[in-house]
């Protein structure tokens, strides 16, 4: 078995059930992409269009692959990366979300949306603080052409332990606030932790790839 294949399968065999796990597979040759499909995985998350793109296209005979963006969305971005991609985990503002449902409708596409939460302060990180959220959702679940499906979190750095769990819980209660089923938290560092306190998806790169 190769070292990849040991790392999916001691991923797999840790997630409690109902938690799925997303591969980011950004910066990663097809190849092991390849790999762990055929080892059953299917969702895959990609932060750079360009290299993505390239990549799906050399992967085009796998079915029923689920690619994610996860990166951080620039405008001028919106349309390629709808395209390429029905789900798109960083929707950070009222701003892009609209951006997305105009050219959506143009394109006759339904992406599937998690909102980026930040709960917490963060100078390096995008989101919807939860006041602004609040505010501003009745607006967001009026525009067309979109299928909100969940929160996303990426947690200040230097947060862990009993904080770090505190604010996994904080994500849960405010989705289910919201009724959206999906809840996107937890990275190669604190995915266990996050599996184990309402994380729905957990998003693993240098775990489950190896460190560069």
């Amino acid at each position: 078995m190769s070292p990849l294949a040991e790392r999916y399968r001691a991923i797999g065999s840790a997630l409690p059930q109902g938690v799925e796990l997303l591969a980011v597979s950004k910066g990663r040759p097809a190849a092991m992409v390849r790999e762990l499909y055929g080892l059953g995985q299917r969702r895959f998350g990609e932060s750079r269009l360009q290299e993505a793109v390239a990549k799906q296209q050399e992967l085009a005979d796998l079915p029923g692959i689920e690619w994610h963006f996860i990166g951080r969305l620039q405008a001028n971005k919106v349309r390629p990366v709808l395209q390429a991609f029905p789900i798109i985990q960083a929707v950070d503002s009222l701003a892009l979300a609209q951006r997305i449902s105009r050219i959506a409708a143009e394109l006759n596409l339904c992406p599937q949306l998690y909102l980026q939460l930040k709960l917490r302060p963060d100078a390096n990180k995008g989101g919807f603080e939860r006041a602004e959220l609040e505010q501003h959702w009745e607006v967001l679940q009026a525009l067309p052409s979109l299928q909100w499906h969940g929160v996303m979190l990426i947690p200040p750095l230097a947060l862990s332990g009993e904080p770090l769990q505190q604010l996994f819980a904080e994500v849960v209660e405010l989705a289910d606030q919201l009724q959206l089923p999906g809840r996107s938290m937890g990275m190669s560092g604190d995915w266990p932790l996050a599996a184990a306190h309402g994380s729905t998806m957990v998003r693993v790169g240098g775990a489950l790839f190896g460190r560069d």
